[in-house]
């Protein structure tokens, strides 16, 4: 199970996160990775394209010539295709170039991707970006405090409502924002590093320091309870009381 070191946005490290193996320790599976991509750049194309036969081609309705005697070759049209102004002979028409894709295969292929960022130490977590006001300055030096500044092009996942932060980094050419809800294979294959906050890391099971913390908190209550709370020993012969719980179903203790 990888770990990954969580650092601030000044570069220092704060704690670990452990990743969970079905999101980023899968065999990268290329063949489903290569349908997923090719399957999504298609379903962005517009398909909006079009030609008009000669049937659309507006004119054309009167004969040339008459059909012999002029020494010509016999023509029905001038909007027939191989007129100058004429229809189009099979042009394209609108369409949709959508593919399907099960859930399962989308899903497979974004962990194939992650997994190959993880097996490559691609994989950054933030603890948080602490922008106070949108700048590009500040945006631009935590990139350079966490090593990435000049590396590639990075990926940073953010939520919806880190305004400050998507208004500081927008502006950056290296880097694209992108929210941890639409987060798919082929922004990651893109991309050459990819930047998590602690919140929004994908399959995330354990925390390792806020593990121990809450570890060394919890044991320091219980040794906290047992000294402030001394246990009573019964004096000898005393009988115990009797309580409800002893008494027979539906009856009353005597």
């Amino acid at each position: 199970m990888p770990t990954v070191d969580v650092r601030s946005a000044a570069g220092a490290t704060v704690g670990a996160v452990r990743l969970d193996d079905a999101v980023f320790g899968v065999t990268p599976n290329v063949p489903v990775m290569h349908q997923v991509v090719v399957a999504q750049l298609a379903a962005a194309r517009a398909g909006t394209q079009s030609t008009k036969t000669r049937a659309e081609v507006r004119g054309g309705g009167k004969k040339p010539w008459r059909q012999k005697g002029s020494g010509r070759a016999r023509q029905g049209s001038t909007r027939a295709p191989h007129w100058r102004g004429g229809g189009v002979a099979l042009g394209p028409k609108p369409r949709s170039y959508r593919q399907r894709t099960p859930k399962k295969m989308v899903q497979l292929a974004l962990y194939s991707a992650l997994s190959d960022r993880a097996a490559a130490g691609k994989i950054v977590v933030v603890d948080s970006w602490d922008l106070n006001a949108p700048k590009t300055k500040a945006a631009k030096a935590a990139l350079e405090a966490l090593g990435l500044d000049g590396q590639g092009r990075v990926l940073i996942v953010v939520e919806r409502d880190a305004e400050n932060v998507h208004k500081s980094f927008r502006n950056l050419p290296d880097a694209q924002l992108l929210l941890a809800s639409e987060l798919n294979a082929y922004d990651v294959l893109c991309s050459d590093w990819v930047v998590f906050t602690r919140s929004n890391v994908p399959g995330v099971t354990s925390d390792t320091s806020a593990t121990a913390s809450a570890t060394a908190s919890a044991t320091a209550s219980a040794s906290a309870s047992a000294l402030a709370e001394p246990t009573v020993e019964p004096e000898p012969g005393a009988e115990e009381p009797a309580h409800d719980w002893q008494a027979p179903f539906g009856g009353a203790s005597e």
